[in-house]
This record gives structure tokens, C-alpha cells and sequence, in this order.
């Protein structure tokens, strides 16, 4: 197969230019040439997709992003600020800020402590299904001493 006289290596080509080159010369192949430039194109695609994008869509979410679940999250904290509105993922709460225990829901109002630190507050079987179990973050450490 020659090359189109209009295509000519250096120039500029429109892309409907090259559409009609490459339909032509796809038009010529064998079926079962066809059917391997498929498979390989598809492969190919196949391992694109493969690899994980470091931000995520389901999982790996950054603050601000909307959630369901807090396992979604980076922080691990999915936070809505009232009952009708939209989760979002948020930090966790540091020390001395307002915070809730760890929840079955995983949707938070307040969101848990961060690492070394331990929510005091109300622990009760009603706070925990109505979710208003708030306390303040402490540093379990200090707290002790």
C-alpha cells in the first residue's frame, strides 16, 4: 500500500484528511487482521484503565469532596452538617474541637480525633443511634499526667 499523494510527510493535514486515509486502509485489511488490530486495541485500553488514578472517584476522596461512607475518604471522615445536606469528606478533629466516636452510619456530624487522640463525651445507646453523641478530642497523654 502506497502512501495518499495528498498526504505528504512535513505538511499539515486536516483530521478528515487522515480519517479517509486510515478508513481506506482499513477498509483493504483482512478480517482477521481487523479482528487482531481489535484485540490489541482493546488490550491496550484494557491496561490504561487498569492502572489507579492516585485521586480516586469511589475511593481516595480529598476534603471537600462529596461522600456516602467514610471508608470513601482520605481522612476517613465523611461529615454532613445537618440532616438534609450533602456528605462531604472533612479532617479529623483535632485537639480540644468537637468530636463524635466512631459510628456504624459512617456518616459523621462531627468527625472523630485524630491519631492519639480520644473523644470524651457522652457515650450512650441513644447518642449513638441518633447520632448526637459529641464530645471534645483529648490527648489520652496528657490527660493521665
Amino acid at each position: 500500500m502506497e502512501a495518499a499523494p495528498w498526504l505528504r510527510a512535513g505538511e499539515k493535514h486536516s483530521q478528515s484528511d487522515i480519517y479517509t486515509v486510515l478508513s481506506c486502509y482499513l477498509y483493504r485489511l483482512s478480517p482477521s487482521v481487523m479482528e487482531k488490530i481489535l484485540v490489541l486495541l482493546l488490550v491496550a485500553l484494557a491496561v490504561v484503565y487498569a492502572v489507579p488514578d492516585p485521586r480516586g472517584i469511589i475511593i481516595h476522596l480529598e476534603d471537600g469532596e462529596l461522600c456516602l461512607n467514610s471508608v470513601q475518604c482520605k481522612s476517613k471522615c465523611c461529615h454532613r452538617a445537618t440532616g438534609l445536606s450533602l456528605a462531604r469528606c472533612a479532617p479529623k478533629a483535632s485537639e480540644n474541637s468537637e468530636c463524635s466516636a466512631k459510628t456504624l452510619y459512617g456518616v459523621y456530624y462531627k468527625c472523630p480525633c485524630e491519631r492519639g487522640l480520644t473523644c470524651e463525651g457522652d457515650k450512650s445507646i441513644v447518642g449513638s443511634i441518633t447520632n448526637t453523641n459529641f464530645g471534645v478530642c483529648h490527648d489520652a497523654g496528657r490527660s493521665k499526667k
